[in-house]
C-alpha cells in the first residue's frame, strides 16, 4: 500500500524545485537589464575606437562648428552661445530618449541593441590607454616623435616640450580623461540611462570645442564651459576616490583635498592629484596654449623623472578604476533601470 507521506514528500519536492526555478528566472531577468551596458562596455574594451568607423561625436562636432560660425558674431555672444549649448544638450537627450522609447515599443530587443551601441561609442577607455602607451614608446625613440604623438591627446603647444614634459602631459591626460572618457559617462548612464550618457558627451564635446578662454571663445563658450564643470563635478571627485581605493591609497585623500582645488579647472585637479599622490610625483606648471603661456599651479611636490614603470602603474589604476565603476553601474542598472 502506498504511503501518503511519500506523496506529500514528492509534492513538497516539486514545489521547492518550482520555487527555485522561479527565483533564478527572476534573477536572470534582473541581470538581463544590465546586459546592454555590459555589451557596450566589453565592445569598447575589445575594439576601442576603430579608425574609419562613423562616430556620433564627429556629428556633434559638425553641428557645434556650424552653430559657432553662425552665432559667434555681433552682440550678446554669451547669450547666443548659452542658448546653443542648452538646445544641443537638451535636444540630444530628448532625441535619444524618444528613439529608445519608439524602438522599445515596437521591438524591445532592438532598443537594447541600440543601448549597447550607444555605450560603446560613449566610452573611451581602451583608446585612451592605447594613445598614452604610444606616447611613451614614441618619446623613447625620439623627442620630436614624442611631441607629435602627445599632440594627438593634449591641447597645449607641444613643439618645445622636453621628454619629461611629454611623459608628464601623457600621464596628466590619462588621469583627467579617465574621468571625462570613462567614469563620467558611466556615472551619467547610471543616473539617466543612455540619454544621460549621450547628453554628457554633447556637453563634453561643446567644452572641448568652444570652452576655451581665448578671444574667440571667451564669451561665446563660457556657458558651455560651466555646463561641463557641473556635469563633471561629482564624476571627477568619484574618479579620484576610485583611483585611490583600487590602488590601496585611500589614506592619501588629504593630498587630493589639498592639491585638487589648486588646478585651474574645478574638476581636472582631482584625478590628476590622485595619480600624483599614488606615483609620488609632481604635475602641472606653465605651458603654452594657442601661442601664449598659461600658468598652472603644481600638483604634488616631488619633482622626479617619469619612467615607463609610471605609465604601467597608471594604466593598471585606470583599468581597475574602470572595472570598479563598471560593476557599480551594473548593480545600479539591475536595481533601478
Amino acid at each position: 500500500m502506498r504511503n501518503i507521506g511519500d506523496g506529500f514528500h514528492n509534492w513538497n519536492y516539486i514545489f521547492t524545485f518550482a520555487t527555485n526555478m522561479y527565483y533564478w528566472f527572476q534573477q536572470s531577468f534582473y541581470m538581463a537589464k544590465a546586459l546592454p551596458f555590459i555589451g557596450g562596455w566589453l565592445a569598447d574594451r575589445l575594439l576601442g575606437d576603430p579608425e574609419g568607423w562613423p562616430h556620433p561625436v564627429v556629428g556633434f562636432g559638425k553641428v557645434i562648428s556650424l552653430g559657432e560660425k553662425t552665432l559667434n558674431k555681433g552682440n550678446d555672444r554669451a547669450v547666443k552661445g548659452g542658448v546653443m549649448a542648452l538646445v544641443l544638450v537638451a535636444g540630444t537627450y530628448l532625441l535619444c530618449e524618444r528613439i529608445l522609447a519608439l524602438a522599445g515599443y515596437f521591438y524591445p530587443l532592438f532598443a537594447s541593441i541600440l543601448v549597447g551601441i550607444g555605450v560603446f561609442y560613449c566610452l573611451a577607455g581602451k583608446t585612451l590607454i592605447k594613445e598614452v602607451k604610444a606616447v611613451f614608446e614614441a618619446v623613447d625613440r625620439s623627442t620630436e616623435e614624442g611631441r607629435r604623438q602627445v599632440g594627438r591627446i593634449v591641447g597645449r603647444d607641444t613643439s618645445r616640450l622636453s621628454p619629461q614634459e611629454i611623459r608628464a602631459a601623457a600621464l596628466e591626460t590619462l588621469a583627467e580623461n579617465l574621468s571625462d572618457g570613462v567614469i563620467a559617462p558611466m556615472f551619467w548612464f547610471a543616473l539617466l540611462g543612455l540619454p544621460g550618457m549621450i547628453a554628457y558627451k554633447m556637453v563634453n564635446t561643446l567644452d572641448s570645442m568652444i570652452g576655451y578662454k581665448n578671444e574667440r571663445y571667451l564669451e561665446f563658450g563660457q556657458i558651455a564651459a560651466r555646463f561641463d564643470d557641473l556635469a563633471n563635478y561629482i564624476p571627477a571627485r568619484l574618479t579620484a576616490w576610485l583611483m585611490l581605493a583600487v590602488s590601496g591609497n585611500l589614506n592619501k585623500m588629504d593630498f587630493v583635498k589639498r592639491f585638487g582645488p589648486a588646478h585651474a579647472s574645478p574638476n581636472s585637479g582631482y584625478p590628476e592629484s590622485a595619480l600624483a599622490a599614488i606615483l609620488n610625483c609632481r604635475f602641472g606648471g606653465t605651458h603654452d596654449y594657442f601661442g601664449k603661456p598659461v600658468e598652472k599651479p603644481y600638483i604634488g611636490t616631488n619633482e622626479r623623472t617619469f619612467t615607463t614603470e609610471d605609465m604601467l602603474i597608471a594604466i593598471k589604476i585606470n583599468n581597475n578604476a574602470e572595472l570598479a565603476m563598471g560593476l557599480i553601474v551594473c548593480l545600479i542598472s539591475i536595481i533601478i533601470h
